[in-house]
């Protein structure tokens, strides 16, 4: 049951008995301080009721890092996909077509000379390629646009077998050492069966309870994935559990960097974790450097 606000009912029947018993300027000054005392009530009343209403959004605990080493890379990368594999830095990349330049291609980045080992190319007038990541010996491979992805052998990178998506695009892919996790550019993941690529679930992503959409480069780090959003500075870590951000790395200062080595730069993209070694490594799109990062993870 509602409980209304019986003072106006009241301050009416002062009224009348003040109108026919007082006379004028006391009638005056009881009847202004019952209307202030009224406004005052409901004044405290409309405060109250807008604290109460009010909630208290914790802020995502920031991860502070350090940056060990810096390597060159190749600006002509637009990068899509960033992983280690048996010691190996590998990296796939996109081509966009304002951008003649960059090419849909997979291969192995020398992290002293900078250099880029081609192994794999598509044709980018069909394909824009995208997110990469290794299991059981063999290496998937996301487009853009097409809904199709595709398997290489992960020695000979030979094309062994393609897979369609219900996803409307594909962006990145990560692995925690059982399924393939995809990233379409919403707030959801996707885990799929490496085996017949079919999806087992979709874990929504959440930042203290709001969709976090945009998800892009993805990497699977000690229990918890780490992704990079798109047209922003900030990596997210993000509990596979329940979908939730946990934390965020603000990479701004590295991006400034990039940029001011290079004022074509694109966006931060490009999370690369060894675990022979315990470090971590990201970059950007045409970036001109790789750069190896410290942090609790």
């Amino acid at each position: 049951m509602v409980k209304e606000n019986n003072k106006p009912h009241l301050i009416c029947c002062y009224l009348k008995i003040i109108n026919s018993y007082m006379p004028l300027n006391k009638k005056q000054l009881i009847i202004g301080t019952l209307l202030l005392s009224t406004l005052f009530s409901c004044n405290n009343n409309s405060k109250e009721s807008k604290n109460n209403d009010q909630k208290i959004v914790p802020n995502i605990p920031e991860i502070s890092y350090s940056v060990s080493h810096y390597f060159p890379h190749d600006t002509t990368l637009f990068t899509e996909g960033f992983l280690f594999y048996k010691g190996e830095l590998f990296e796939s990349t996109g081509s966009p077509e304002d951008l003649p330049q960059t090419k849909s291609l997979i291969g192995i980045d020398n992290l002293v000379s900078g250099k880029f080992s081609k192994k794999i190319e598509l044709d980018k007038t069909i394909y824009f390629g995208e997110g990469i990541t290794f299991l059981d010996n063999k290496l998937f491979q996301l487009t853009y646009k097409s809904q199709v992805g595709f398997i290489y052998d992960a020695k000979t990178f030979k094309k062994i077998g393609q897979f369609k998506y219900a996803n409307k695009e594909g962006w990145a892919m990560t692995t925690n050492g059982k399924d393939l996790i995809l990233s379409d550019g919403t707030s959801n993941l996707t885990f799929l069966n490496p085996t017949n690529l079919q999806p087992i679930k979709t874990l929504s992503i959440t930042k203290n309870g709001v969709p976090q959409d945009s998800l892009n480069e993805l990497e699977y780090i000690n229990g918890f994935i780490y992704a990079n959003v798109w047209m922003n500075n900030n990596i997210f870590k993000i509990n596979p559990t329940n979908g939730n951000v946990v934390g965020k790395l603000d990479l701004s200062v590295l991006t400034q960097d990039a940029r001011n080595k290079n004022p074509r730069v694109d966006v931060l993209n490009g999370i690369a974790y060894d675990s022979s070694t315990d470090k971590i490594y990201v970059t950007g799109k045409l970036w001109p450097n790789i750069y190896e990062i410290n942090f609790n993870h």
